[in-house]
């Protein structure tokens, strides 16, 4: 906000007149262009807005980075400390948000998508720096320091209070950052540096997009091929096709019938996210829509979920009896009736954080060896000694595949990484199958 202003030429082009308070406005996010305008113009103003600190902190830990991490960091330099930054799971993106803030030293907001990455960070910044400098927002906690790591949902709660207490802000996983309220935790800051993170950028709603006013460009990427092997583990990716018992295609068929029967006769086609919608809102206007929606969700769950997957599932298991394996569905039923009939323990977002916590830190122990999930461990979680993922069912999302196969890529020495897709032959399975390998990492 503006006050005092003298000389109307002397406005930033980025404010707007607030008839409704009768001020001069912009949105936080543009504080740094006013500013480099200002000192551009010589135009003298008193800074009331800047709460953050200048940091003088070094890191404990003494790692030298690798040569795509150095590489990584120039680049963002290059681009005025602001831009994002494209690699693969387990690459190390969390020690480039490390260099960052050696590099601007400026306090700092981390802000990530889930509790278990809340920790990591919060891990990560108390062994480089010192416990003292680092504070937390979120699960359960409200604990502000100069180095404070946030989840989305709390930055969103927080930022128009704590806006200006920032000069440099992290995004890990930054392709959540573009929803329609995750964005306000960037547009309601200050920072004038902004580093944003992930492994798979784009959304299938386009507004990946919107990072480059938010953010700033990509300033570098990096493709899982291009490190597998020295720096990532080696991998391998195998598809099996399984077939529907005879009933199972009878059922699926029927279910299929009655769902086309209703989409045709509202000329209606499930092509992309609009199709889709389309779909749902219909659907909820009467009786036969509602039951062409059940037959839709009984023909996924029989792909999905056919006899002869388990059976796959079994023969996988019993060859990689000595290896780590996490076994990935699109559905919490499924998973429960794997964990059921496997005795394997099971992770979704019904488990409650300690169990969780347990399991997790079991299996990292070797205690238990197999894990399934539905699509609670897509990201979020480190788990290197896993080395065989199960993509048993999913979606058509390229990101999600991505991110499963993420999960076992972390290198350790000796280990060679396989991803087994289960596909149900004849059923909608097969064209998402294809959709979601459409990426450099399966060609």
């Amino acid at each position: 906000m503006l006050q005092d202003i003298d000389d109307p030429a002397d406005i930033p082009p980025q404010f707007v007149f607030d008839n409704r308070v009768d001020r001069w406005r912009t949105p936080a996010y543009h504080y740094r262009p006013i500013i480099e305008h200002l000192v551009k113009e010589r135009i003298p103003y008193t800074d009331k807005t800047r709460q953050y600190q200048e940091l003088r902190c070094e890191s404990r830990l003494s790692v030298e980075p690798h040569p795509y991490q150095q590489e990584a960091i120039q680049a963002w330099k290059a681009y005025r400390f602001r831009g994002v930054i494209e690699l693969p799971t387990g690459s190390g993106k969390s020690y480039l948000g490390q260099m960052a803030i050696e590099l601007t030293k400026r306090s700092t907001l981390i802000v990530v998508p889930t509790i278990d990455l809340l920790h990591q960070w919060y891990s990560l910044l108390s062994s480089s720096f010192s416990n003292e400098l680092v504070g937390i927002i979120g699960g359960g906690y409200y604990e502000v320091n100069v180095l404070t790591v946030t989840t989305y949902q709390s930055a969103v709660n927080t930022m128009d209070r704590l806006g200006n207490q920032w000069g440099l802000l992290i995004f890990d996983e930054c392709h959540h950052l573009p929803g329609e309220m995750y964005s306000h935790a960037a547009e309601m800051a200050i920072a004038p540096y902004r580093l944003a993170l992930t492994a798979t950028l784009e959304r299938q709603d386009g507004r990946h997009k919107m990072l480059d006013r938010l953010i700033g460009p990509v300033v570098y990427q990096q493709s899982i091929k291009a490190l597998a092997g020295e720096y990532l583990s080696e991998y391998d990716v195998k598809r099996t096709t399984v077939y529907m018992t005879q009933e199972e295609k009878a059922r699926y068929g029927e279910a299929l019938d009655e769902r086309n029967t209703f989409l045709e006769e509202n000329n209606l086609s499930l092509g992309g996210l609009q199709g889709w919608r389309l779909f749902v809102m219909k659907s909820a206007q009467s009786r036969e829509g509602r039951r062409a929606m059940m037959a839709h969700h009984e023909a996924r769950k029989i792909a999905m979920g056919t006899e002869s997957k388990l059976r796959a599932l079994e023969s996988i298991v019993k060859e990689h009896a000595r290896d780590r394996i996490i076994i990935f569905t699109q559905d919490n039923d499924t998973a429960y009736t794997i964990s059921q009939e496997f005795l394997i323990p099971c992770i979704t977002h019904q488990t409650d954080i300690k169990e969780r916590k347990a399991i997790l830190e079991a299996f990292s122990s070797g205690k238990y060896r197999f894990l399934v999930t539905s699509k609670a461990l897509n990201e979020g979680v480190n788990v290197p000694e896993a080395n065989v993922a199960v993509v048993l069912s999913g979606s058509g999302s390229i990101r999600e595949h991505v991110q499963r196969l993420g999960r076992i890529l972390r290198r350790q020495q000796g280990k060679q990484a396989i991803l087994y897709e289960v596909v149900t032959k004849g059923t909608v399975e097969e064209y998402q199958s294809k959709r979601r390998t459409q990426h450099d990492a399966f060609l």
